[in-house]
Order: structure tokens, then sequence, then C-alpha cells
């Protein structure tokens, strides 16, 4: 269940969703798509120590990511405020709250940003026909989810990334790519194919 209430610039909702057949996750999310694009280039660049500051730094990130450098700051406002980033001040970094990215991930993206595969077009592969999940989930034959894009060498199925600068985000950076194909399969996955994304992200993020 979800109840959303519209607000001047962010999107603020109330997510009711099961966890198992007893036990629902409430979550109460003040934030946007980008967010989680962020977070999850802080998780690929392995940022956990005050050495790290400099790749933290708001030009930094905006140049790795192509997320405007005040909406990186407003983005990691807004991760700290709900929980999913520690703001270490006497440190001098951020910390990504891994565990807390993951069940929110699992239990409540699919509801806050819900995608499906649309027209047919050029792009990166994404979801189940990513390499982080293609030997594992892809069967021979039919479209295939990609991202769409001109730098792209597959026709599949068009599906809209979490933040529009993604396709270039992921360019360089494997880790990154492979975090964001799992979070697409589990928002347009089947129970399946949510499972076996599930465990490969726990992986990328070092939770056990």
């Amino acid at each position: 269940m979800l109840i959303q209430i519209s607000g001047q610039e962010n999107l603020s909702y109330i997510v009711l969703c099961p966890r198992t057949a007893d036990e629902w996750l409430v979550l109460h999310v003040d934030m946007k798509s980008q967010d989680i694009l962020i977070l999850l280039k802080l998780v690929s660049l392995g940022v956990d120590k005050p050495a790290d500051a400099f790749n933290q730094s708001a030009r930094n990130l905006a140049e790795m990511t192509g997320v405007g450098k005040t909406e990186v700051n407003k983005s990691l406002n807004r991760s700290i405020n709900v929980g999913l980033a520690i703001n270490s001040s006497l440190k001098g970094f951020v910390t990504v709250n891994r565990k807390g990215l993951f069940e929110f991930t699992f239990f409540g993206l699919s509801y806050v940003f819900p995608v499906r595969p649309l027209e047919l077009t050029r792009g990166i592969p994404t979801a189940l026909a990513a390499p982080v999940l293609r030997d594992k989930l892809l069967s021979p034959g039919g479209s295939i989810p990609v991202w769409p894009s001109a730098a792209g060498e597959h026709m599949g199925q068009a599906v809209t990334p979490l933040y529009k600068t993604v396709p270039q985000a992921v360019a360089h950076d494997d880790m990154l790519y492979a975090s964001l194909a799992l979070v697409d399969a589990i928002r347009i996955g089947g129970a399946r194919e949510k499972k076996i994304a599930a465990e490969e992200l726990r992986l990328l993020l070092s939770i056990s």
C-alpha cells in the first residue's frame, strides 16, 4: 500500500509493504530517485574513511553521476534525514546505511518508483539482461529490458532508469552498473527474479 503526499519540491510517501505474511515494513520516504543513484555511487566508491572525503565532494559526485552539484547536496541531506546515510561530521565523510538501503530497495522501491518495460528501442541491457544476472536468469529469445541510450548496442524494451543520467553514469563503473541493474530487476521482476537479484545485491552491498 502506498500513500503519496505531494510537496513543492519532493514527493513524500508512507509505504506499507509486506516483509513476511504477518509483518509489514512501514517506510516514510521523502526522497527522489537520484538519491538511490548517489548512494549506490558512494557504495561503488567504497568511501568509508576520511581519506575518501574528496570522492564525496558535491563537485566530484556531480561529475561522476551527471546529477547537478546543488542537487547532490540536497540528495545527501535527504538520505541523511531518512536514515539511509549517516553524517560523520567529525570524521569528514558520509557513511551509507547499506542494510537500510537494501531493505528500502527490496521492500519499497517498486512501490515508490515503479516502472514497466515500454516500446522497443536501442539501449543498454538492464535487470535480468545485464551481465550481473544474464547467465542466471536470461532465457534465449524474446525482448530484453534496456535503458534507452544512443550509445547502446542492443535492441530491447525500454525501461526508464531511476535517473536520466544513469546510462552515462555507469559507462565507466561496472559496480554501479551491476547494482543499478539489480535494482531494476527488483523493480520489474517476478518473485524468482527479485529473490536472485536480492541475493546478488546483498553481495555487492557487503551485508549478511
